[in-house]
């Protein structure tokens, strides 16, 4: 009786051993694009499971691709976990997907997925340049080989230079595995139809299973963060702060611009992009541009652009894309703010409170200086010899003139010929009649 209750214990924790009983296996998703967004997500992630003491993660994967730079830090942190992983690729795991799936230690796929087609192309659809191409190839074939996989089809799905066209990628084309070449070439483990048959082939059906999910503000810092949204927002926080400053009181287009301006650096404080050393320069550089209008001399205005345009810098993951993205928001708040003028003008808005529109027009009763057009043709004596300004008595008053250009000696007649503003001009008299002359 002992050696049969010792026996069927025996059975039991085998048993139980085989389905991964007391294990605990997390579960966390890498979709749509690759980027710093899920970067930061999949950190958060992983910490979670290496405290919680997990003893696996799948990966289940469905990526058009994404950023070369996220991929390649995604797969450093794969590399670095000392817990068993799988990438289970739902339905697609291309260009930098197919790099995440090879930084794992098993990959199973489902009977319609793909992986592969891996180039390097740069923002607008073209091919990357030589260099990067190269470094690109470099880390696709060390990833497999970090795992034991042939680097030839590594190589291949980013490499169209290399012909295999008993797998649909002739010279010319990219290689993409369906799930059975997958199997072929070994780079696949197995085809699943869902998770449930692959923890029951891993073993791990009775383990207790963690899915991990994104929370709203990592889904709001992917959105943001992605290279085609920060322009925008960018471009919607510029137009909206130009727009008010032609509007009276503060309306739509402020209230939008500063939405636009906070959910940018909300995004990438979240993303870990933007640290308190941007939010500083940003809070800074609003002060300056406030302290400016109380200042004369524009110094505290140019400081306070510079310190946010600094603080934009400072958040974006890319200097280039930032740079380019600053660009557009500027040239359409430029365009933007020449409409306005020539349609507006400055009468409205914050401008008015800034922007001196009074003028001191003869219209209004201002004069600018007093015209002593009367004097023309008075005649005096000069006080002072004239070379060519002087001073003369006119009626008994002593008035500062000019000669037509000649000499005068003092003590001598002169008569005026004519007044140009402040300027009196005056002609000596050489003889009697010459009173009668003028």
């Amino acid at each position: 009786m002992l050696s049969l209750l010792l026996f069927t214990s025996f059975i039991q924790s085998v048993s139980a051993d085989d389905k991964g009983e007391d294990q605990l296996v997390y579960i966390i998703p890498i979709e749509k694009e690759v980027e710093r967004g899920l970067e930061a997500f999949l950190t958060r992630a992983i910490k979670e499971a290496k405290e919680e003491g997990a003893e696996h993660i799948i990966f289940e994967i469905n990526t058009p691709g994404g950023r070369v730079d996220s991929a390649e830090e995604i797969g450093s942190m794969l590399q670095n976990l000392d817990m068993s992983t799988t990438a289970f690729i739902t339905n697609q795991a291309l260009s930098a997907g197919s790099y995440i799936a090879l930084n794992t230690d098993m990959i199973y796929m489902t009977p319609h997925a793909t992986m592969g087609s891996s180039g390097v192309i740069t923002q607008d659809g073209d091919a990357a340049d030589k260099k990067a191409q190269s470094a690109w190839i470099k880390a696709m074939t060390a990833a497999a080989e970090s795992k034991d996989r042939d680097p030839l089809y590594a190589e291949a799905m980013a490499d169209p230079n290399i012909d295999l066209p008993e797998y649909g990628a002739p010279k010319g084309e990219f290689l993409t595995l369906n799930p059975k070449e997958a199997l072929e070439v070994e780079y696949a483990q197995g085809i699943m139809h869902n998770r449930v048959e692959l923890l029951d082939e891993l073993k791990l059906s009775r383990a207790t299973t963690v899915e991990v999910e994104t929370t709203f503000a990592e889904e709001v810092a992917r959105f943001i963060t992605n290279p085609i949204v920060i322009p925008i927002l960018l471009s919607v926080a510029s137009i909206g702060l130009v727009v008010e400053l032609y509007s009276p009181g503060f309306g739509v287009a402020g209230t939008m611009g500063l939405i636009a301006l906070i959910l940018f650096f909300y995004g990438h404080i979240i993303a870990g992009l933007a640290g308190m050393e941007a939010i500083v320069m940003l809070v800074l550089g609003v002060v300056l541009i406030a302290l400016d209008f109380f200042v004369s001399g524009g110094i505290l205005g140019f400081l306070g652009i510079g310190s946010i345009l600094g603080s934009l810098f400072l958040s974006g993951y890319d200097l280039g894309h930032m740079s380019l993205s600053i660009l557009v928001a500027l040239v359409l708040a430029i365009i933007v703010a020449v409409v306005l003028y020539r349609y507006i003008g400055l009468e409205k808005g914050l401008f008015r409170h800034i922007v001196l529109r009074d003028r001191t027009a003869s219209e209004l009763g201002y004069v600018s200086s007093v015209s002593r057009t009367e004097l023309v043709g008075q005649a005096g004596i000069t006080v002072t010899p004239l070379r060519p300004s002087g001073t003369a008595l006119i009626n008994d008053e002593r008035i500062d003139v000019v000669s037509e250009g000649g000499f005068i000696e003092e003590k001598k007649r002169i008569k005026v010929t004519y007044v140009e503003g402040m300027r009196i001009v005056v002609r000596e008299i050489k003889r009697e009649n010459d009173e009668e002359d003028y």
